[in-house]
């Protein structure tokens, strides 16, 4: 059964603006899925309704065999436990500091009391420490997280989001905002995620030569609709122009 599964998916916002069309794929457990496309063309929508912080108009997104189009509050809390989110600008609170903020990728499990007061266990501190060290950042645990530059920000990103222990992590053009060091950085790291913690990761590029060297699979995706889902090996120039409608691939790829 694959962990995720789109069938027929399309968003429509405000009864206007069509954001899908016919969407359907399916997602193994333990895959790396990188979607690329032009801004505009659906990439961010598609993580949205998987998540439910978008609501799809039509069609069934089953998550772990469940639909998920459906789900009450309740659920959808249950749905945020198992999928961890990174965001592009990392949506950290700045004046808290580094172990905070990875800490509370355990809100999800806490009551609204003991989250209210910030109760940890003392294997929950552990386990955000471990996470840290792992991604480099034990020295910056205590600092406050606007102090801290943009590629390890990103990473305290991703130890929240591990704090989750997440089914599945899903990106939101991670490495939009950096500089090519830090990129290489961030995508080593949930690279490593995906291989050794055996997590389902899907990505949201814009760099097709990110998602060429990273990616087990690559889903291209133009105005609402996929028009390419394989290997990177057997993804074209010919075939990035179409995804981009235009010479537009040429200029963030070369792929000979």
């Amino acid at each position: 059964m694959p962990v995720l599964e789109f069938s027929n998916v399309s968003k429509v916002y405000n009864n206007v603006t069509r954001a899908l069309t016919d969407v359907s794929f399916s997602v193994s457990e333990g895959e790396f899925v990188s979607i690329i496309g032009p801004s505009g063309s659906g990439k961010s929508t598609i993580l949205r309704c998987i998540n439910r912080l978008v609501d799809a108009s039509q069609g069934t997104i089953m998550l772990d065999g469940r639909d998920i189009t459906c789900a009450d509050k309740k659920e959808i809390r249950q749905i945020r436990k198992k999928t961890g989110m990174i965001f592009q600008h990392y949506n950290l609170v700045d004046r808290l500091s580094v172990i905070e903020n990875v800490l509370h990728g355990r809100l999800g499990h806490k009551t609204t009391m003991t989250g209210v007061i910030g109760f940890y266990t003392e294997r929950e501190k552990e386990n955000a420490f471990n996470i840290l060290s792992k991604l480099g950042l034990t020295e910056q645990a205590y600092k406050r997280c606007d102090e801290l530059s943009g590629g390890q920000k990103q990473r305290v990103g991703i130890a929240r989001s591990l704090m989750q222990e997440p089914r599945l992590i899903l990106c939101d053009e991670p490495i939009a905002s950096l500089d090519p060091s830090s990129s290489k950085i961030i995508m080593d790291h949930l690279s490593n995620i995906n291989k050794t913690m055996k997590i389902t990761c899907i990505l949201n590029l814009h760099q097709v030569d990110v998602a060429l060297k990273y990616s087990g699979r690559i889903i291209g995706i133009t105005s609402g609709r996929i028009v390419y889902d394989g290997p990177p090996d057997r993804l074209s120039k010919t075939k990035i122009h179409e995804i981009y409608q235009s010479n537009e691939g040429e200029l963030i790829t070369d792929v000979g």
